[in-house]
Order: structure tokens, then C-alpha cells, then sequence
């Protein structure tokens, strides 16, 4: 009996080595496993199938916690979505046709708890909603590209081989803004000089077109004119009648290949406005030339005008840059101008934001940008956080 118990120990102590042929095995751990004589290898393959099955789990534990932090952040820090006639719109709009603009059904809540903020919406037509997707967002300068075609239409497109008959001048911009100010002055109250804007929080506010013409500028000029005439026979537009300025709730600048000479041509009735070049304020020779009888925008590219940005660790702008930014924008104002830059940074975000601040607090007359609703709607302070880029086309 005692040597049957003795056997029956040195048996449970012996162990085999075996290489485990179970697949979810083989995509883990490799190495040889150990069992006992009286434990089939099924079962102990089993037992090691759970074990790394616990493993894998435990392993995206993590990456669930994170992707749970991001997204909880997210939903705290995101500004809350709008609920305005223009945020509606945007909503349902649909790209012009034969027919003409998308039309939509009035609503006096166009503008409802949208504050209007002086950012500039660049290349406006490339949005998904053009004119509307900035209007809702708050932005109170908006950016066309026009072409002149044989039979004298405005195409509005970025370069001439996206142009499409049916994205016009009129049908993304002009007729909306028509269809948006003729309804908010009947519905807001208004009188025969004093025309109501856009937005309810601050109707005095002039909305800004920026026209970039990108045919020639003596020919593009008359057909511009004839199509914005209805604006100023209606008392639309911001003009100069010779003696002074007198603002509308629209204010028309030309840029690109605008002629300066045909915007100073006239005189008494001046309604389409420079965007004079910034670099040429401090000029002696070109400066006086520009100021609000006939300029509205003073504009540069960014590179142009303090050198390159390099996105190094800090994501901020040398001493010598904002030096600089801060004397052209002062020029600017000196003229009663406003200044623009354009061609920032999009990327690192981080590097955007903090030239975008840099530029407000330098009292940038306005703010060029590409992401609406980073710009108008996010802290850019909580855009990046431990490393986590929340907003902004990162």
C-alpha cells in the first residue's frame, strides 16, 4: 500500500513540455506549456485559450478608457449646436439648379442668438453651404472668386476648369442676400435711410462680399456693377457719395484683379471698395492713396508679411513677428482700414490657435479662416488638450 502511494506521488509530479497548437495560442504567447500527467492537453489548452482571451481584453482596456476620456471631453468643451432660420437652412439647403438659388421659407428666428463676430469666411464656395454655413456661424465677411464668361455671366468658382453654370454669383450669393434682406425689413423695423443687417443681436452690422475677381478686372467691372445695382437702388449697400461714407447693412470690396482705377473713378456714388495691399500703407509713395473714401480691406499673406512660421515646440510666433504684425495692423487703422491675413497656419492646431490670438490681440481688423466653427464657436484655449486636438480640421 505504501508503494502504491509513493507511485501514485512521483505520477502527479511529473510534467510534460509540450508546444500548444490551439490557434488563439499561436497569436499570443508561443512558449512551451506545462501539464500535469493527469491533465489532458485539450483541457489545459482550453485553460490557456481563457487566459489570453482575459489578456486580450485587459489590453484594450486602456484604449476603451481613452477613447471614453476623448469623447466625454469632447461632448463638455463643445459649444452647443445653434437652432437659428440660418442654422436651419444649412441644414436643408441643396445646390442651385436650372431654376436658380435654393429658396427656403422664411423664418424671423434668420439670426436668433447669433452674435456677429469679425471673421472672414476664405473661399467661401468651397463649403459644403456657401453664404449660410458663415452667416450662422456668426461671421460677417464672406469670400466669392468670379469669372467672366463669353456670354457676360459671373461664375463663382476657385479656378476656371471647377466653374459650373449653375454656381453664380447671383445663385450662391446675390439672390440669397436678397431673398435675407428684403424679408428682414419688412419683418424688422426700418426706414427709408436706415436699412436693417443681418443679424438681430446687432443689426447696425455690415455684412462684408469680398469679390475676387479672377478675369480681368476692366472687363469683369461693368457686369459686377449692373448686378449689384438693385442692392443700391434699394439702399442696400455701404457707399461714398463724395463727401462721406455711408454705411448699408452690405459692404461690396473687390479684390484680385479689381481695377483701383475704376473703383476711385467714381466719385459721387462709390458702392464697390478696394482691399488695398497692407504692405503699402507705410509706403510713402503708395500709402496716402489708400484710406475709407475708397479702401475697406487692407489684406497681405501671412509668409509675405512676417516670413515664415515654423511649428516648433512652442507653437507660437518670435517676438520680431509679432512686432511686426502689430506696426502693419496699426498702419491699418491709422487709415481707418481694416487688416487681413491671409494664408495662416491651418496646422498644428495648436500653432493655429496661437497665431489667431496673436492676431486679435494685436486688433487684427479681421480674422481670415478656413474652420467657421473652430473660429467663431470653440475656446481655442480648450482646442488642444493633453495632446488630444478636440476642433479644427487636425
Amino acid at each position: 500500500m505504501e508503494q502504491k502511494d509513493e507511485n501514485s506521488k512521483s505520477k502527479s509530479q511529473i510534467v510534460v513540455a509540450v508546444r500548444p497548437v490551439y490557434p488563439r495560442m499561436l497569436s499570443g504567447d508561443g512558449r512551451p506549456r506545462k501539464f500535469r500527467d493527469d491533465e489532458d492537453e485539450t483541457s489545459s489548452q482550453a485553460s490557456s485559450a481563457i487566459s489570453l482571451e482575459e489578456g486580450n481584453i485587459n489590453r484594450r482596456k486602456p484604449k476603451c478608457v481613452y477613447i471614453s476620456f476623448v469623447t466625454t471631453l469632447i461632448r463638455r468643451l463643445a459649444p452647443p449646436p445653434g437652432h437659428s432660420g440660418l442654422q436651419h437652412i444649412v441644414e436643408t439647403w441643396k445646390e442651385p439648379d436650372s431654376n436658380g438659388a435654393f429658396k427656403f421659407d422664411w423664418r424671423d428666428d434668420i439670426s436668433r442668438d447669433i452674435v456677429p463676430k469679425n471673421c472672414h469666411s476664405h473661399n467661401d464656395y468651397w463649403r459644403r453651404v456657401p453664404l449660410y454655413e458663415a452667416l450662422a456661424a456668426g461671421c460677417v465677411s464672406i469670400e466669392a472668386d468670379v469669372w467672366l464668361t463669353e456670354d457676360k455671366e459671373l461664375l463663382v468658382s476657385h479656378s476656371w476648369q471647377s466653374t459650373t453654370k449653375e454656381r453664380t454669383l447671383r445663385s450662391l450669393y446675390l439672390d440669397p442676400l436678397t431673398n435675407i434682406f428684403e424679408n428682414r425689413n419688412v419683418s424688422a423695423a426700418s426706414t427709408d435711410d436706415k436699412q436693417t443687417g443681418m443679424f438681430d443681436s446687432d443689426p447696425n452690422t455690415s455684412t462684408i462680399l469680398l469679390i475676387d475677381f479672377k478675369t480681368d478686372g476692366h472687363e469683369l467691372w461693368p457686369v459686377v456693377l449692373s448686378q449689384l445695382q438693385p442692392f443700391r437702388d434699394k439702399n442696400w449697400l455701404t457707399y461714398y457719395d463724395g463727401e462721406k461714407l455711408i454705411q448699408g447693412p452690405l459692404t461690396i470690396v473687390g479684390t484680385g484683379n479689381t481695377p483701383f482705377d475704376l473703383v476711385q473713378q467714381n466719385s459721387t456714388d462709390r458702392f464697390i471698395f478696394f482691399d488695398a495691399p497692407l504692405l503699402s500703407l507705410s509706403s510713402s509713395s503708395d500709402g496716402d492713396k489708400y484710406n475709407t473714401t475708397n479702401s475697406y480691406y487692407a489684406s497681405t499673406n501671412m509668409k509675405a508679411a512676417i516670413g515664415r512660421i515654423w511649428p516648433h515646440t512652442t507653437h507660437k510666433l518670435s517676438s520680431k513677428q509679432v512686432d511686426t504684425i502689430q506696426s502693419q495692423i496699426k498702419a491699418a487703422e491709422d487709415k481707418g482700414l481694416k487688416s487681413r491675413y491671409w494664408d495662416t497656419p491651418p496646422w498644428p492646431i495648436a500653432l493655429r490657435d496661437n497665431v489667431w490670438s496673436t492676431l486679435m490681440d494685436a486688433g487684427v481688423g479681421m480674422l481670415n479662416v478656413d474652420d467657421l466653427v473652430s473660429a467663431s464657436r470653440w475656446n481655442w484655449g480648450w482646442c488642444v488638450v493633453a495632446g488630444i486636438a478636440l476642433c479644427g480640421n487636425s
